[in-house]
């Protein structure tokens, strides 16, 4: 081979080394672009600087973002409130009717506190025993005292157990659901109403973010629901047979993110991922409610550390 056709060879060479080359830059360009279409930052109001889901659930350190004017917002309804003053801190559509999900037993459990003995031995019915969703598989016949099966509606969102305690304090659920209302009526709840004691959508049933926060601070007043909303894990034994249930609190916040005290999660299909948080940092004391997200948990980690910097930093409402 002559120098003239070494000298070709090593030109075109050099032209598909350049050319991959700018089809490879090309490719990370377009990957990069479509990256930030499709972010999920960009999808809400609160973009969080550090993401909590992480594979291992939450990374150690989180920042808040004062939420953006002109974006989608990360729920369908958003109260976030300083408890020690009674501002509000951040809200979105904290008036508008919603389903509630499992935050229902929040009102179920002032009712059970007010009306039940806890001390009470619980037989499971039938009807208890095959309720639908989240259930611990409780057994019809099995006996449990009243304030274990409040612990598990409370901490893992059981309906079985749910059911259970409320048709031994009011003998039916119709009649339960009556007290639930009358309650939310006298709590001058007036956009709310309920139409079963677990959660499960229902037009009829219904509440707003505002009202939910007028609850949670009222149910965080009884020492009982104040204890149990607050514990990660639990054993649950019963009374006959010595089967035991091991419980798990649904809310991931607990021991991850400092200061959480409860309260409660739900979700189902129309509600969408909810959540009541109660956290005391540093003498402040904030509560956020949560109503139809998809990124539950980074999006009130943003907001809940939002509140606290709001606070540390002498800040008033937001606008």
């Amino acid at each position: 081979m002559d120098s003239r056709q070494l000298r070709s060879l090593r030109r075109r060479s050099r032209l598909r080394v350049d050319r991959q080359w700018l089809l490879s830059l090309t490719a990370i360009v377009v990957l990069v672009g479509l990256l930030e279409v499709f972010t999920p930052a960009q999808a809400s109001t609160v973009a969080p600087a550090t993401s909590l889901a992480s594979p291992r659930g939450f990374s150690d350190t989180m920042k808040s973002i004062r939420p953006i004017r002109g974006q989608r917002s990360p729920a369908h309804g958003i109260l976030l409130k300083d408890l020690t003053t009674g501002r509000t801190l951040y809200e979105f559509q904290a008036d508008r009717r919603l389903s509630p999900a499992s935050l229902t037993k929040i009102m179920s459990a002032l009712v059970i506190l007010e009306y039940g003995n806890l001390e009470d031995a619980v037989t499971v019915s039938r009807t208890a025993a095959t309720a639908r969703k989240i259930r611990l598989r409780l057994r019809a016949g099995q006996v449990f005292r009243l304030e274990d099966l409040l612990k598990a509606m409370l901490m893992t969102s059981a309906n079985d157990a749910c059911l259970a305690a409320v048709e031994h304090v009011a003998g039916a659920e119709e009649r339960f659901v009556l007290l639930m209302n009358t309650k939310a009526n006298g709590l001058g709840l007036v956009d709310t109403h309920f139409t079963n004691a677990c959660g499960f959508d229902d037009p009829a049933h219904y509440t707003t973010a505002e009202d939910l926060a007028t609850l949670s601070e009222i149910a965080l007043q009884h020492p009982i629901f104040k204890a149990f909303v607050r514990e990660e894990r639990d054993i649950m034994y019963a009374v006959n047979g010595g089967r035991f249930y091991y419980l798990r609190n649904t809310n991931r916040l607990l021991g991850r993110l400092p200061g959480v005290e409860g309260v409660k999660t739900g979700f189902t299909s129309k509600a969408g991922r909810c959540l009541i948080a109660k956290v005391s940092q540093n003498g402040n004391e904030l509560l956020l409610v949560l109503l139809h997200t998809s990124r539950r948990w980074n999006t009130a980690a943003s907001l809940i550390n939002f509140g606290l910097q709001a606070l540390e930093d002498g800040a008033g409402a937001m606008p």
